[in-house]
């Protein structure tokens, strides 16, 4: 067997190892170094310290603890749970209104924390149970609650979108932009799917009884939602208008969370302890799977490896669409057993050099990956937003009632995902207008 073929034989055993449980960054560093010590030699591995050097040293990459930070302390602050009265008060009178709530606190939560698990625990501890008071169908609460939390992957700014972007090569700034009107998208489907459902069937969503809360509601909607818009602003302008790259914005968020939580009388030292160990770890986390998936794309290239595949791919009978379709395909059925990290780090770099050889748009490209890899988190087997929900769950809420509840909202991803790939533009707009406004 040619080297080459050993190289997909390594793609392979990576793969089944991370099925069977092993960590991610060990596996895909011990594959690497076995595979690359027998075949390459250990001379091979004089490049990967300066691998390493370069990914610890990128300027980019800093954004990621920053805006971990800041999701944390604005998990920590109150402000989901501030976000989740008032806008069950405000939709809470149509049929669906508190799901669709649901789906718009979720949002507003995914432009300013970013945190999945985060946000489907906190979402599942405050707006199950009384979703579930108030009569609403338990698989169809379980599943507006998981599916909302998993909007901070596609929502700037997103920790995924500024790994793909570092990852394909792309301005995180012009990726971040291009995910917006994708996002919006989305949560647009969300709402009307919530609408129709109740519509079809009202005693799945029943509308809650009138409060008599005039102006007050008003105002109490004004304060809970002036600060976090305020603060995507302050994050999402500074990047979009030029004034900060997404690393400078990341610091602007870390302090205007924990001015929010000093806002909500949050802000102290416990908290900021715990918020700075949990951005530690979850840090070190990806930084250790970066690394390990280094030296597994070097010891994959300097075996061929990626010459296999890009072969395979230029010879597809359809050209471009047959890549686009096939790659996303193969994200998908990945997503049901990886982790999004995984994915990103080990099977993009693979598909994103052809990608280019094939002149497709790069930022449209990482866009239809982000919104693919959203689906990981609800997919079974291992979706991890079905755990973090079933963790938070009242116990009458079964696995079987989530599973049930989040398929009509993979299935509205994949309809999304199809239209993003029928009109391009849709990716490109915000991006080409934020260009010409600044005179590119």
């Amino acid at each position: 067997m040619e080297m080459e073929y050993w190289a997909i034989m390594m793609f392979a055993v990576a793969i089944v190892l991370l099925l069977i449980g092993f960590p991610v960054a060990f596996t895909l560093g011990a594959v690497a170094m076995v595979f690359g010590g027998y075949f390459l030699g250990w001379q091979e591995f004089q490049l990967l310290p300066m691998r390493v050097w370069g990914v610890m040293t990128n300027f980019t990459l800093l954004a990621v603890p920053l805006f971990v930070f800041m999701g944390v302390m604005l998990e920590r602050s109150g402000l989901a749970e501030e976000l989740l009265e008032t806008m069950g008060q405000l939709f809470g009178r149509i049929r669906g209104g508190l799901a669709v709530s649901i789906v718009a606190v979720g949002a507003l939560l995914a432009a300013t924390t970013g945190v999945v698990g985060a946000t489907v625990v906190t979402m599942g501890i405050i707006a199950l149970p009384a979703m579930l008071k108030r009569g609403y169908d338990t698989s169809l609460a379980s599943g507006t609650i998981a599916a909302s939390g998993t909007l901070g992957q596609i929502i700037p700014p997103s920790i995924i979108l500024i790994l793909l972007g570092d990852v394909i090569g792309v301005p995180v700034g012009e990726l971040f932009a291009a995910a917006v009107v994708p996002g919006l998208l989305l949560v647009l489907a969300f709402m009307i799917y919530i609408l129709i459902i109740a519509f079809i069937r009202p005693k799945l969503a029943p509308p809650l009884e009138a409060e008599n809360d005039g102006a007050g509601l008003g105002i109490k909607v004004l304060k809970s939602l002036l600060p976090p818009l305020l603060l995507v602003f302050a994050v999402l302008g500074s990047i979009f208008f030029g004034v900060a790259s997404p690393t400078e914005s990341a610091a602007v968020g870390a302090l205007g969370a924990m001015l929010l939580a000093a806002m909500h009388k949050r802000l102290n030292l416990k908290n900021v302890q715990q918020a700075a160990q949990q951005t530690a770890r979850l840090t070190s986390m990806v930084f250790m799977i970066l690394i390990g998936a280094t030296a597994f794309g070097l010891v994959f290239r300097s075996m061929g490896g990626d010459f296999v595949v890009e072969d395979f791919m230029m010879e597809l009978p359809g050209g471009e669409w047959a890549f686009i379709a096939i790659s996303m395909a193969l994200i998908f059925v990945l997503g049901f057993f990886l982790d999004f990290l995984e994915i990103c780090f080990i099977v993009v770099p693979i598909l994103a050099p052809i990608a280019e050889l094939m002149d497709i748009n790069m930022l449209w490209f990482a866009v239809l990956i982000a919104m693919n890899l959203q689906t990981s988190f609800l997919t079974p087997p291992f979706g991890f937003s079905l755990f973090y929900l079933k963790a938070a769950a009242p116990p009458e809420v079964r696995i079987q009632h989530i599973y049930k509840g989040v398929i009509p909202f993979v299935l509205i991803q994949i309809v999304v995902l199809g239209l993003l790939v029928a009109f391009p533009e849709t990716v490109q707009w915000l991006p080409d207008l934020m260009n010409e406004m600044k005179g590119y």
